[in-house]
């Protein structure tokens, strides 16, 4: 293999030789006097006596490869089928190779370390990808790069321009109510002693061409009942630009980032859900899969994001041909800004201020029929902060509504390991000047007409016990999940990370005032996680909760199950998989 692989070099050398002999004469008889044709005849004679040099070199290594040919044939064997090289005594020359190149392997230590990967598409710039792929575990073969930046299956070109990621997000919850029956005549509801559901199963799947970059995640998952066709969908596809420094263009189905728990991964999570009044806020005008045109820059000391918002995916699915569904679609916006006014290596300090609002609320009719009913109406709603029920506890339709907005701050502190989070929201809706009947009777205008005002907070308290404590994601402008400085491994003293959270919740869907009666509800709780290794994560969380009466004297309430207030307890736990 090694003879013909060295005259097909003597072919290529001596065709080259050819050549140029047989240009030289052509340069003589044009002028011989030329000074520049008699330089060219110079430098063309010094390369044919180079390549006869080189000859003479290759024929020596060739005569002792064969000489050591047996004894390399003897090691391959001694070796298991390992491919052992014997490099002959000569002249090296480095533009002459035997055999094919071998791939190329660089492996990061300690991959597992670190904090998890998104749950979503990893949308950064060329010049973040290069980086981050040049610093992580990778594998070089035939001009393309294989390997994992930041936790994340990856195909790359060498100069990185072409990219291919695939990734994960894997929530499988299971556990139980205990207590919070019904009373009197209410309705049970769903809460089982033991249930389980698949919380989440995205495939995030992000394509690549230098600074553009195609994100489209589907989502099996999504919901509070695993199995049910209209929680299996889309995550998220959107097209990206980051061409611009620290900037993101979007534009598409997408997750507009609003509230400091609403712009962390999901996999970062400090409890297994977010907080009631957080998710009600997102859901205004954002949430998932919410058709998005807007952008988001960051600083190290500062975050700002805004976003024009319509439908989210799905919305359409109920306008068939004379069934009726949405007839005028939503339109809203978010705005989101967040600062560091002091940050040290202990100390964290987190301001920021949301703001979401749905300039036209959705109208919906019950058929395209002339004279049919249309309407627009508010409807929030929310579980008891564990997706182990298809029950909301709490619940308020709000009719004649024109338009729902929401603001409120976001407070955090960070010191060393322990971190403490705050926000409260108002959320306002402005009613139209339509006349609104209930239970066959018509409100008074000054009731049916009046602006509503629903509120929540929560405060919560985290500790990292081992590990590396939660510290601030810039490019999320939230915290981040606790970091693993060292795998899983008992048998050298590494138990990975752990963390405790405690979290007091208030969400208040009731404004007497304007005959709104959704309900109160606060809940109590407390979780611990585990993390082994970056990429997995397991959570344990028990909720406490309290839920005043939703209905009284004819007021608007979307509960009838709720109707003389319950309280109860939760226990449930996640398993998590990230890449």
């Amino acid at each position: 293999m090694a003879t013909m692989r060295c005259n097909s070099l003597f072919s290529s050398v001596a065709l080259t030789s050819f050549m140029l002999a047989g240009i030289a004469p052509v340069a003589e008889a044009a002028s011989t006097e030329d000074s520049e044709i008699r330089l060219l005849r110079a430098e063309m004679s010094q390369m044919r006596r180079d390549m006869q040099q080189q000859i003479v070199t290759l024929k020596h290594q060739l005569a002792k490869s064969d000489a050591t040919s047996t004894k390399g044939r003897m090691g391959q064997a001694a070796g298991h089928g390992r491919n052992t090289m014997h490099v002959a005594d000569g002249t090296y020359d480095p533009n002459v190779q035997f055999g094919e190149q071998e791939p190329l392997k660089k492996v990061a230590p300690l991959s597992g370390v670190g904090t998890p990967p998104s749950d979503r598409g990893d949308t950064m710039s060329w010049k973040d990808f290069k980086a981050a792929t040049a610093s992580d575990e990778e594998v070089r073969i035939g001009g393309m790069i294989v390997g994992f930046p930041k936790g994340r299956f990856t195909v790359s070109s060498e100069d990185g321009a072409y990219g291919f990621s695939v990734g994960l997000a894997f929530h499988e919850d299971f556990g139980g109510f205990l207590g919070g029956g019904p009373r009197g005549n209410e309705t049970h509801g769903d809460f089982n002693g033991f249930t389980e559901n698949a919380r989440r199963i995205r495939i995030p799947f992000t394509f690549r061409y230098k600074d553009w970059v195609a994100n489209v995640t589907p989502d099996l998952g999504a919901g509070g009942a695993d199995g049910n066709s209209t929680d299996q969908g889309l995550y998220e596809a959107n097209l990206n630009y980051t061409g611009l420094h620290n900037t993101i263009l979007t534009v598409g189905y997408f997750q507009p980032r609003v509230t400091e728990e609403d712009s962390e991964s999901s996999n970062d999570f400090e409890m297994m859900e977010r907080p009631a009044i957080t998710d009600a806020v997102r859901k205004i005008a954002a949430g998932d899969a919410r058709f998005s045109f807007g952008g988001l820059h960051y600083e190290k000391r500062w975050w700002i994001a805004s976003y024009f918002t319509g439908q989210s995916y799905g919305d359409r699915k109920s306008n068939a041909a004379n069934s009726g569904g949405v007839a005028n679609s939503q339109t809203g916006a978010t705005f989101r800004a967040a600062g560091r006014p002091y940050v040290s290596k202990d100390i964290d300090v987190h301001v920021g201020i949301s703001a979401i609002s749905a300039f036209k609320v959705a109208e919906s009719c019950t058929s395209w029929s002339t004279g049919s009913t249309c309407s627009r109406a508010y409807k929030p709603s929310q579980s008891p902060e564990v997706n182990l029920t298809s029950t909301n506890l709490i619940g308020a339709v709000v009719n004649n509504a024109s338009s729902v907005w929401s603001a409120g701050p976001e407070l955090g502190f960070r010191w060393k390991k322990l971190l403490l989070k705050g926000e409260y929201y108002n959320i306002g809706i402005n009613r139209g000047n339509q006349s609104v009947s209930q239970s066959g009777s018509t409100i008074p205008d000054s009731i049916s007409q009046k602006t509503v005002h629903l509120q929540g907070y929560y405060g919560s308290a985290n500790y990292t016990l081992f590990g590396k404590g939660r510290e601030y994601n810039i490019k999320e402008g939230a915290f981040g999940a606790p970091g693993v400085e060292h795998e899983f491994d008992p048998s050298r003293g590494y138990w990975g990370a752990l963390e405790i959270t405690g979290r007091y919740s208030v969400t208040d869907f009731s404004d007497v005032s304007a005959d709104i009666r959704g309900g109160r509800q606060t809940v109590w709780s407390g979780g611990i996680n585990w993390y082994p290794n970056r990429h997995f994560r397991f959570m344990l969380d028990f909720n406490h909760f309290i839920v005043s009466r939703t209905a009284n004297g004819g007021g608007m309430s979307a509960s009838s199950w709720n109707t003389m207030g319950r309280d109860g307890n939760s226990l449930g736990a996640r398993v998590q998989a990230a890449f």
